[in-house]
């Protein structure tokens, strides 16, 4: 029955799709500001509707017709539109106005006395339009000083340990080890709605920045006069701000203190969450009387959705020029993270200055460039910094930043290098044991590897236990130019077989991620790489190939990203190996693969494009920063016949599009959609086949990439289509159930669909599940348990419970899925 219906809800999909007409546009307010996350549906049919996305932006599909739509969204008075549908896309955008501050309080609540603070906060709120400097252009200097302070905790054992550096003073040492500072000075420019550019005009790092929080200005605004927050790298959702009509919805306002400063009135405002799941900050608004100005505010972010920190707190002061708007002046985040043995605290103090509010752009100034730092940023010295510097050094700061000087001066010494290598260089029992020796030359900037006896013997692989020696070597240019080597020669006791494998590549532009590959191997290759951990391992899967690859990757332009690749391959089967039969008895396992041996050419195009990428420009790379777009991908590989000898002559054709991105408070999405297909398959090869992998027992593998019910491996010649969906709720829904917040548990869900046309085979599956991130020593670990429904046209409905884990990206600040 489940079949039946999954079928039927498909094929009259399929059919509405085709009739339909898209209507599309944007939702704005009367400021022509747009709304995110505002919400369109049909009227008397709620079944018709869609959701803006961060951008404003909307569509909606609809049959041809007459409709009255309704456009809603937190904080704003819904609004009523005729539409006439005819057989064209439409494109229409809509807007919405706040209601008035008087009705929005008696919805909130109704009392028989007043509430003065909350009647305070609605005047600056009914104020906020004239008083948002980011409302204006503008061009502002910004000095920032990020400080860490490291406490570690003593684990009772005193023991050598080798260290790559020399020792200190222990009084000394013990100071280098525990701070880590951070120094920028800056340009910043800004236009409405969203475009910013940063110029570094100098940036020093003492130690490690790893953990420091806005060192640049272009990845988080803490912009309280709108209503939503995007800190992306910082917090799993949008934060909802106090300081707007729909955070008149989300907080409760306490006055809790009037005093007289400077001759004005200030009152100082309580900001409590109404519900605390699904509202992130708590603290305190000083608000200036009759200005009805913010004067300085001071926020806690809860623990809950935090990426990485346990606490993180904002305050920020503001000037007020003229008495017209709130010019953010000083802005001090303090924020810290504990781990087993060491506890984190740390706090960024930014100063902005020398405000421009009538700047004059030149065309074409903003672009997805949103930071510029040149070689000569980190090239200031001392007297510079005591020039600019704007906040003051503690006598522990100065006295770390002098120890640090003196010690890089030292350290560019070559007497001093050759001291560090020495150090590093030197060869101990457990490097040859397990992690191997290297060799460093710090001053030529290149270093060897040899690998490790526990890497020399192999004792399990498909044909048995083997000897492999390894060796490496890397080289660095001053420009951030690299070389990379690596050979291994292996032979098996038990075939007596010599393997081995020569790869180099060479990195010639850093910045447009531009490289090079080469590599010559005589080695074992699998058949289907990807298939499931109960089928990878079986002897039919693998065979003999001596292989010749080259392959080149460029980014052309901001955000195409190209590579080709030439491989070319002899081909043997495994038919008079011996292999190793002492597990088959409790492990299933099969026969190798017979086939006479032939020679294949393959060449290979990609390329993948990602519109309107930003990005931060440094002297030899590019830090890119994402986009508001799908990931759209085209791949070609063909089979070449007669080239150096080959057999085999197809083309293989596939397209694919993906994309993250968070629907406000309720979580963020992920979702991809790939198409692919043998265009000629005039003589095709079991390697070369497409397959469809079969899902693992318990393992919940990468749902965008795979299905959790597949139950056979499917290998495929002509058309696949395939779709994925996952959604994280960051505890949006979970949170809403009391005391739900403190496990920081969240909630997946998603699905996927399948069709083979040459099978004419259908899969759907639905699954959901519990996550919780933990700590991984300085990582963050996340584990999941998932349930899976599956069914499809040709297999029966099961269910599976599977569980994951996963590891944040501590670049990219993202999971894997």
């Amino acid at each position: 029955m489940v079949r039946i219906l999954l079928f039927c809800w498909a094929f009259f999909t399929v059919l509405l799709v085709q009739g339909q007409r898209f209507l599309k546009g944007t939702v704005k307010d009367k400021e022509k500001r747009i709304i995110p996350y505002a919400k369109i549906y049909v009227k008397n049919d709620p079944t018709l509707r869609t959701v803006c996305d961060e951008n404003g932006y909307y569509e909606m599909g609809l049959m041809p017709g007459e409709y009255y739509l309704v456009v809603t969204a937190m904080g704003y008075e819904d609004r009523e539109y005729y539409l006439g549908m005819g057989d064209a896309d439409v494109v229409k955008d809509f807007q919405l106005y706040p209601p008035n501050l008087k009705t929005v309080e008696d919805v909130v609540v109704s009392v028989k006395k007043s509430n003065p603070g909350r009647e305070i906060m609605l005047k600056v709120v009914n104020k906020r339009d004239s008083i948002n400097p980011w409302n204006r252009p503008h061009q502002v200097s910004v000095y920032i000083k990020a400080s860490e302070k490291l406490d570690f905790k003593s684990s009772g054992k005193s023991k050598e340990k080798e260290n790559d550096e020399p020792n200190f003073d222990a009084k000394q040492d013990s100071l280098l080890k525990s701070m880590n500072l951070v120094e920028v000075q800056l340009e910043r420019s800004f236009a409405p709605p969203n475009k910013v550019k940063e110029v570094r005009n100098a940036y020093e790092v003492h130690g490690s920045s790893q953990n420091l929080y806005y060192t640049t200005t272009v990845k988080s605004n803490f912009n309280f006069f709108e209503n939503l927050l995007h800190l992306d790298d910082l917090h799993e959702t949008p934060v909802s701000s106090p300081i707007s009509i729909p955070g008149i919805l989300s907080y409760r306002y306490r006055l809790e203190e009037k005093y007289e400063e400077n001759g004005r009135m200030i009152s100082k405002i309580k900001i409590i969450p109404r519900n605390t799941a699904t509202t992130t900050l708590e603290g305190y608004i000083w608000v200036i009387d009759t200005l009805w100005m913010v004067q300085k505010l001071s926020l806690t972010m809860n623990k809950g959705n935090l990426l990485v920190y346990d606490h993180f707190q904002i305050e920020q002061t503001f000037s007020h020029p003229g008495d017209s708007m709130c010019v953010l002046e000083k802005q001090v985040l303090t924020y810290g993270v504990k781990y087993k043995n060491e506890t984190s605290k740390a706090s960024t103090v930014a100063l902005f200055s020398n405000y421009n509010f009538t700047p004059k752009f030149p065309a074409k100034y903003f672009s997805t460039e949103l930071a510029v730092t040149e070689q000569t940023a980190y090239e200031k010295d001392s007297s510079y910094w005591n020039g600019i510097r704007e906040i003051g050094l503690s006598d522990e700061e100065r006295r770390y930043i002098f120890l640090k000087d003196s010690i890089e001066e030292a350290h560019n010494k070559k007497e001093y290098l050759d001291s560090v290598d020495a150090v590093f260089n030197k060869i101990t029992i457990l490097k040859v044991l397990w992690f191997g020796v290297d060799h460093r030359n710090r001053v030529k900037k290149q270093q060897f590897s040899f690998g490790s006896l526990a890497e020399f013997v192999q004792p399990i692989g498909i044909g048995g236990p083997r000897i492999a020696p390894n060796f490496g070597y890397f080289k660095k240019w001053e420009n951030q130019r690299t070389y990379d080597f690596y050979v291994r020669s292996s032979i098996g006791f038990l075939n007596k077989d010599p393997k081995g494998v020569i790869w180099n590549r060479y990195r010639f532009d850093p910045f447009h991620q531009g490289d090079v590959t080469a590599s010559v191997s005589h080695e074992f290759d699998v058949i289907r790489g990807f298939d499931a951990i109960t089928q990878i391992y079986r002897r039919n899967n693998f065979i003999e190939a001596t292989t010749l690859r080259a392959g080149v990757n460029y980014e052309l332009f901001n955000g195409l990203y190209v590579g080709a690749d030439l491989n070319f391959a002899i081909r043997r089967s495994l038919k008079d190996f011996k292999f190793l039969e002492l597990t088959d008895a409790f492990i299933p396992n099969d026969s190798a693969m017979v086939f006479d041996p032939y020679n294949a050419s393959l060449v290979s195009f990609e390329c993948s494009y990602v519109p309107q990428q930003k990005y931060m420009r440094e002297p030899y790379r590019k830090v890119v920063l994402g986009s508001a777009w799908p990931t759209f991908s085209v791949y070609y590989r063909k089979g070449v016949k007669n080239l150096f000898g080959s057999v085999i002559d197809y083309d293989y054709l596939s397209f694919d599009i993906r994309q993250n991105f968070k629907l406000g408070l309720l979580g963020n999405s992920s979702y991809r959609v790939a198409t692919g297909t043998f265009l000629s398959m005039r003589d095709v090869r079991e390697p070369d086949l497409r397959y469809q992998r079969r899902s693992d027992p318990i393992w919940f593998s990468n749902p965008l990439y795979s299905f959790q019910g597949l139950d056979t491996t499917l290998p495929t010649k002509s058309w696949v289509h395939e779709a994925h969906f996952v959604h994280h709720d960051n505890g949006a829904i979970l949170n809403k159930i009391p005391f739900m917040k403190k496990t920081r548990i969240g909630l997946v869900f998603g699905g996927g669909a399948m069709y083979v046309q040459e099978h004419d085979y259908q899969h759907y599956e639905l699954l959901a599940g519990l996550e919780r991130n933990f700590k991984l020593s300085r990582r963050r670990l996340r584990v999941g348990v998932y349930g899976c429904a599956s069914d499809g046209n040709k297999t029966a409905p099961r269910m599976d419970f599977k569980v994951s884990f996963a590891i944040l990206d501590d670049r990219s600040m993202k999971w894997n899925f």
